[in-house]
């Protein structure tokens, strides 16, 4: 057998539409190419992790059932989420997320965390985590958090920036020596307002202090960042380079592993 970590991806949806020209009313659970390509990057295998609910279900597949195959989880990013995920009202229609997927991933996370498997969070996933745990969103920090610096140019989308400062003594400060502000991209509206319990900031806008990044203080490894570092260009060298955070969540995935095979499980 491989020895690559295996990496389950959650799942983006497209919902029903009668009015789609192709799958017209059906369900498509995608994902994004970048976030299969930079997992891979590192050697490890890719799997999309499909919801096994919905009108069409058949068969006794459960979450739990990836997570006690795959090694490790990403949640990546997509859609708003649903306000009423974490008690809220959307204070605008456009601002009312996807509560089906809301539910999805966090019955995925809760299933990982269970397992005790690593999970890494990016951007949405980021957002999942903190709500899961029991924080709350920004719906929209321009307009709940007015003076804000922009955190999404849609005309830009990707290849808009803004820098980090990195929290000093963190295990992320720690993963890139010598770096306390950095470059990322930034294409989020929404972003963590009340910060789960259990959970250390590890990076921060620089210029309205916007939480960009934390990490679990529980006993598996649980970490997320706001920024996408899948859609960095490898090449440039002013953006901050997602090598390291890959490595450490990998790791994190070999040695549960091993933790797992010295207690039998």
């Amino acid at each position: 057998m491989s020895n690559r970590p295996r990496i389950g991806i959650s799942a983006c949806f497209f919902h029903a539409d009668p009015k789609r020209p192709i799958f017209t009313g059906k369900t498509l659970q995608y994902v994004e190419q970048s976030i299969v390509h930079w997992v891979q990057s590192a050697g490890a295998l890719a799997v999309v992790i499909p919801s096994p609910e919905g009108t069409t279900r058949r068969g006794d597949v459960t979450l739990a059932d990836y997570a006690d195959m795959l090694d490790g989880l990403v949640l990546e990013g997509g859609s708003d989420m649903w306000p009423g995920s974490y008690g809220e009202e959307p204070l605008k229609p456009e601002w009312s997320g996807d509560r089906i997927r809301d539910a999805y991933e966090i019955a995925l996370l809760r299933a990982f965390i269970d397992a005790r498997k690593p999970v890494l969070g990016v951007c949405r996933g980021m957002q999942v985590l903190n709500v899961a745990f029991g924080g709350t969103l920004y719906q929209d920090i321009a307009t709940q958090k007015p003076g804000t610096q922009a955190h999404r140019i849609a005309d830009l989308y990707d290849q808009h920036f803004h820098p980090v400062d990195l929290v000093a003594g963190t295990a992320l400060a720690n993963l890139y020596p010598g770096v306390t502000r950095a470059i990322v991209n930034s294409v989020h509206h929404q972003g963590v307002k009340d910060l789960a319990h259990g959970f250390v900031v590890e990076a921060l806008s620089s210029d309205d202090g916007i939480v960009e990044a934390f990490r679990w203080i529980g006993p598996s490894y649980v970490a997320a960042v706001q920024w996408h570092p899948e859609f960095h260009d490898w090449t440039r060298s002013d953006v901050l380079s997602g090598d390291p955070l890959l490595a450490e969540f990998l790791q994190a995935t070999r040695t549960s592993n091993t933790e797992s095979a010295k207690i039998g499980v």
